[in-house]
C-alpha cells in the first residue's frame, strides 16, 4: 500500500520535471544565458577582480566564497554525525566491554 502511494506521488513530480526540463537550453549552447553572461565576465575579469592565476581558484574562492564555505560546513557536520554513529569501534573498547 505504501509502495503505491510512493508511485502514485512520483508520477506526477515526473511529469512536471519534464514539463520544466523542456525550457531548459540544450547542452553546449553557445547563445545560453550562462555562456553568453556569466562566463565571458568571469574569463575577461576574473584575473584582474580576484588576483588568482587559475580561474577556478578565482571563482570558487572569491565569486562563490559563501557557497563554498557553506558546502564545507555541510560535509564537516556530515562526517561529524558519521562519526558520531559509527562511535568508537575500537578493539580495546571492544575488550572492555566483553570484560563487564
Amino acid at each position: 500500500m505504501i509502495e503505491r502511494a510512493g508511485a502514485l506521488m512520483l508520477i506526477p513530480a515526473g511529469i512536471i520535471l519534464f514539463y520544466a526540463a523542456q525550457d531548459l537550453a540544450p547542452v553546449g549552447l553557445p547563445t545560453s544565458p550562462a555562456s553568453t553572461h556569466v562566463a565571458p565576465r568571469y574569463i575577461e575579469q576574473g584575473p584582474s577582480e580576484t588576483g588568482a592565476v587559475n580561474m577556478v581558484t578565482g571563482v570558487l574562492a572569491d565569486y562563490r566564497g559563501y557557497d563554498t564555505l557553506g558546502e564545507l560546513f555541510v560535509i564537516v557536520t556530515a562526517a561529524f554525525a558519521c562519526l558520531l554513529v559509527l562511535g568508537d569501534r575500537s578493539p580495546e573498547r571492544d575488550r572492555n566491554t566483553q570484560k563487564q
